[in-house]
């Protein structure tokens, strides 16, 4: 240990002696910059605000593991550790800063942050991170630069750092690029400019002016119908999307929607009862269905429109069984049962509040008020009894497994991904977060998955609500979930290789 300890002091004094051009200006003001994590703060904002959603998911990453890498620094080892900070004797007084800090040297918490942050940026975008990284390495280097820390402290700092930004992985998955994704081709109408396609753009939640502006731009040649008022008030999206499913089968051409999962989910239904593709174009605040298609942005699916790509999409069912009634309902995301659908209902009852203050502080404020008085379901799954806190079904398998569902990379494969967690244990729910935070849900006695082509669902009592593709309706008291058989055709850029 001394040895290494005088190795870091010989290697910090030379950098000390060091006087490398065109960084004596640069560095201690870059080093003041990441105080309490201002520059990162300002960087994720810029990346949010002009980086795409590439961006957006890049600063979410960014900010978490720099709340984690500072915390676990500066909060938990830095009080265990005790090392004083250097002798600044021989740095040059033009390089120190005007207040040198007195909490122990060992690690840098400068580094910690700036890695934690680079890092994520990296793992969500190679092209952001590739900028974002000389910059956080800098930062590590001016903290020995400046003479407030030893080198030791620095490479530790990184590393705790780097480790901050994987373990959000643990929590928050990673979505593979489109090039990873395993998608089947199928024969499309190549459609040049639009040309035979008719998009309806839901424009109800606001911003559809602009939507539409920009379908204009990217395909002048489609005809793009909104939900504007008319002199009978707004027009209802199910008509729309009726008419404009049928005008799409006459032209031979496909049917767009632009809009969120749900509008998206009405589209899809539509578009397979005519035999028409479908085109989405992003246009709600998370898009599930769109990402997993590979689909980031309009030009994408404008791209994909011209050259006549696209892939092969399941579409789930709900069916009525048992002697309930009513038409069959599709989803192209995910189907449940229990406490979602009740935090579904009571997100929508605070609308109101949700437009003032933001979706997921609504989403957290629902979801603790439904654990509070929730009670488990009580339900017969292919015949067998069951209680439950939450029944989950994926159309297509979801990754990672035992987790927590987030991506897909198959859209096809012909399987409902049934996960649940038991009612039937003590504290059942709270030992399902603890395992899904801590990686260990697959091997939780609370929760189950499975990979079925037909689950039936039976004994449901009434007044129970079901949830697909982020809405919530009546749930029948026995329902069949399964897949249609005539799968959906949707546009999607050819990223490479990997489609099949």
């Amino acid at each position: 240990m001394g040895r290494l300890s005088r190795l870091d002091r010989r290697i910090f004094e030379r950098v000390a002696a060091a006087e490398p051009p065109g960084v004596q200006f640069v560095l201690p003001r870059l080093t003041r910059a990441a105080n309490h994590g201002r520059l990162w703060f300002g960087t994720a904002g810029a990346l949010a605000a002009f980086g795409g959603r590439s961006g957006t998911r890049a600063a979410g990453r960014g900010i978490a593991a720099l709340a984690l890498a500072s915390f676990t620094t500066n909060t938990v080892i830095k009080y265990a550790a005790s090392r004083q900070r250097p002798l600044i004797d021989a740095v040059p007084l033009a390089r120190r800063l005007t207040r040198q800090p007195l909490t122990s040297s060992f690690p840098s918490g400068h580094s910690a942050s700036a890695a934690a942050f680079a890092t994520a940026v990296a793992m969500e975008s190679g092209r952001l991170g590739a900028a974002v990284v000389p910059v956080a390495a800098a930062v590590a280097f001016s903290r020995i630069y400046v003479g407030v820390h030893y080198p030791a402290d620095v490479l530790v700092g990184c590393a705790l750092g780097v480790g901050a930004a994987l373990a959000t992985g643990r929590v928050w998955p990673r979505r593979p690029q489109p090039a990873q994704f395993v998608h089947h081709r199928v024969p499309v109408p190549a459609l040049p400019d639009g040309e035979g396609l008719v998009v309806v753009v839901n424009d109800q939640a606001g911003g559809g002016g602009t939507s539409a502006d920009r379908l204009r731009e990217v395909l002048p040649k489609a005809e793009i119908v909104t939900c504007d008022a008319g002199d009978d008030g707004p027009r209802d999206l199910g008509e729309l999307l009726d008419d404009a499913a049928a005008r799409a089968a006459e032209r031979g051409g496909a049917l767009g929607v632009c809009g969120g999962d749900g509008t998206v989910n009405a589209a899809a239904s539509r578009a397979a009862d005519h035999g028409v593709p479908l085109a989405v174009f992003p246009g709600g605040t998370l898009n599930h269905f769109a990402l997993d298609t590979g689909i980031e942005t309009f030009e994408d699916t404008a791209a994909a429109v011209r050259s006549g790509d696209a892939i092969a999409v399941d579409l789930g069912r709900i069916r009525p069984a048992g002697g309930s009634t009513g038409p069959a309902t599709h989803f192209l995301n995910t189907f449940s049962l229990g406490i979602y659908p009740d935090v579904v209902r009571l997100r929508e009852a605070l609308e109101p509040l949700e437009r003032r203050i933001g979706k997921w502080p609504v989403a957290a404020l629902s979801l603790a008020r439904v654990l509070r008085t929730a009670r488990p379901l009580q339900v017969e799954l292919n015949g067998r009894p069951h209680k439950l806190w939450l029944l989950f079904a994926g159309n297509g398998l979801y990754s990672p497994e035992g987790f927590a569902p987030s991506h897909r990379t198959h859209l096809d494969d012909g399987l409902l991904d049934v996960r649940t967690v038991t009612g039937d244990k003590r504290f059942a729910r709270t030992r399902v977060v603890v395992a899904a935070l801590t990686g260990t849900l697959a091997r939780s006695h609370v929760y189950s998955a499975a990979r079925l082509p037909r689950l039936r669902v039976s004994g449901l009592g009434e007044g129970s609500t079901l949830a697909y593709d982020g809405e919530a309706a009546p749930a029948p008291a026995s329902l069949v979930l399964d897949k249609r058989r005539d799968r959906l055709s949707v546009y999607r850029p050819d990223p490479g290789p990997p489609l099949l």
